[in-house]
């Protein structure tokens, strides 16, 4: 039996805590319920009660006991996650948690919903918006969930999540190309948006009596790289909250004002709100609808970032992380809902077919037809805000590449990453992206394509992982609905993958390499 003194070294000896710490394995979490209270340190506090050390005794006793009643649990990770710039830190929190999804959830990749009604009609148009939004905020909780498994492992990546579900090998092959396809993809899309519209600010402010020669595109495709590289260079995660704040902002704020001045200045003449073309087919006709889900798929993106951002997060028995991370993220998506229907309803009624071919369509559609009747200042707002939002969303995609990076190295040298070599990698990206976005400055015009891709990222496999993760009683409600929405999922990623190709091949697609509009 451990007498009074041993029981205090227990608890308070740095040395016993350091080699607890060496010897526990990494990852794991060691989770209790609750603690049951000793009948033991009870029989003890009571005989020293009258003891000159009754007071000293009785206060550690208490506190050890109080520790393991209310914490419950050991948190031991592998020392190399506090090297990697997601789980560098830990001190995240609802707020950011809102910020960083509030971020990532609403983009330029919302101006092209109005296109998707253009194809879907009116009714079919919201109500597979509602259905999309509806599913993928499902899946969101599902990965929420998934985060913290029963065993204690914390799921910070959702390449790591897809690995411990489908196996290594698996997981991989599935997970890992629409992830960074998505990551990378994105931010070279914001490239394009981004440098494309600070050309548009600058016209804006520079009319034809400004005597400074206007840059060419690609020059303002590298403008907005260089800025976007020296943001890039804040260390982790938690770090760009409020550079994922700011982007939040401004994103709300620029698509209340597109939906707000596109009703404010009326409809154009000419709007129809009949297809943007005929169908020469029954199969023509069906794969344009397969195409119009894709871009609405595209929409609503960011699945690929929650188990990164709830990474952030501390965890304990009392306070588990999905609690402040399903809160901000339930906040964070009334927001978005209030930012993308009315873009979408608002944004087909307005102009209908008359929506140009453009990347970011409803902007250029404001452009194109209000813009002699707006005011240049409200113009220039718009696009300073679009500008300022592209900038930060980049910060938090490009996120899980600097990950992929660092965790290469810190593998294979077993060692923190150098400041320098951090951001090395950092800058390699950016020259990278933007290469690419001068490349193939047909990317955007794949929307469809990428939502496709995507798609199981947000909507199948979250409810397959669940499955075989959580393991529900075979043929529940549970099960049958994570089933059938796994399937259904990948049945339409397949489908809307098939449509956009036979789009590209029936209509064709204009492929131009290193001539960026």
């Amino acid at each position: 039996m451990a007498t009074t003194h041993e029981l205090v070294e227990m608890k308070f000896s740095p040395k016993e805590e350091e080699n607890k710490a060496i010897s526990a394995p990494p990852f794991r979490v060691y989770n209790s319920p609750s603690v049951p209270k000793s009948p033991f340190l009870s029989r003890l506090m009571s005989s020293t009660s009258n003891t000159p050390l009754a007071s000293p005794v009785k206060k550690a006793i208490a506190s050890m006991q109080g520790y393991l009643e209310e914490v419950g649990h050991f948190t031991k990770l592998e020392p190399h996650e506090a090297w990697l710039p997601i789980t560098e830190s830990r001190n995240g929190n609802a707020y950011y948690a809102a910020f960083h999804t509030l971020s990532s959830g609403i983009g330029v990749q919302a101006l092209l919903l109005p296109l998707a009604l253009a194809v879907l009609g009116w009714t079919w148009g919201i109500i597979c918006l509602s259905l999309a939004f509806v599913w993928q905020l499902y899946t969101l909780w599902l990965l929420i969930q998934l985060h913290e498994s029963d065993s204690g492992m914390r799921y910070s990546r959702y390449l790591r999540l897809s690995m411990a579900a489908f196996g290594e090998k698996i997981g991989k092959l599935v997970a890992l190309f629409p992830i960074m396809y998505l990551s990378g993809g994105t931010c070279v899309t914001l490239i394009m948006i981004g440098g494309g519209t600070m050309k548009i600010f600058f016209e804006l402010l520079c009319d034809e009596t400004c005597s400074v020669k206007p840059l060419t595109t690609i020059e303002w495709y590298l403008v907005f790289t260089c800025i976007a590289t020296v943001i890039a260079q804040l260390p982790n995660l938690n770090s760009i909250a409020g550079v994922s704040f700011i982007g939040a902002i401004t994103a709300v704020s620029y698509s209340t004002l597109i939906w707000v001045l596109s009703i404010s200045k009326g409809r154009p003449q000419g709007v129809s709100y009949e297809p943007l073309e005929d169908a020469k087919s029954d199969m023509a006709s069906l794969f344009e609808i397969l195409n119009a889900l894709g871009i609405i798929a595209f929409a609503f993106r960011g699945h690929n970032l929650v188990l990164e951002i709830q990474g952030t997060m501390p965890s304990s028995v009392k306070c588990p992380s999905r609690l402040p991370m399903w809160n901000g993220v339930k906040f964070a998506y009334l927001i978005i809902a209030m930012c993308l229907f009315p873009l979408a309803i608002v944004g087909y009624w307005s102009y209908g077919n008359l929506i140009p071919a453009s990347n970011d369509r409803l902007l250029t559609a404001l452009y194109q037809f209000h813009r002699g009747g707006t005011s240049k200042l409200v113009i220039v707002m718009t696009s300073t805000l679009v500008v300022i939002n592209c900038l930060s969303s980049f910060q938090i995609y490009a996120m899980p590449v600097f990950d992929n990076l660092e965790f290469r190295f810190t593998s294979a040298m077993n060692r923190p990453c150098p400041r320098w070599l951090r951001s090395a990698f950092r800058i390699f990206f950016g020259c990278l992206a933007s290469f690419i976005a001068v490349a193939l400055p047909f990317l955007p015009s794949l929307a469809g394509l990428i939502g496709g891709v995507a798609l199981p990222i947000t909507l199948a496999y979250p409810s397959f992982m669940w499955i075989l993760i959580r393991k529900p009683q075979k043929y529940s409600a549970v099960w049958l609905l994570n089933w059938l929405l796994g399937v259904l999922g990948m049945v339409l990623s397949v489908s809307v993958v098939t449509g956009a190709i036979w789009t590209f091949v029936t209509k064709g697609l204009e492929v131009h390499f290193l001539k960026p509009e």
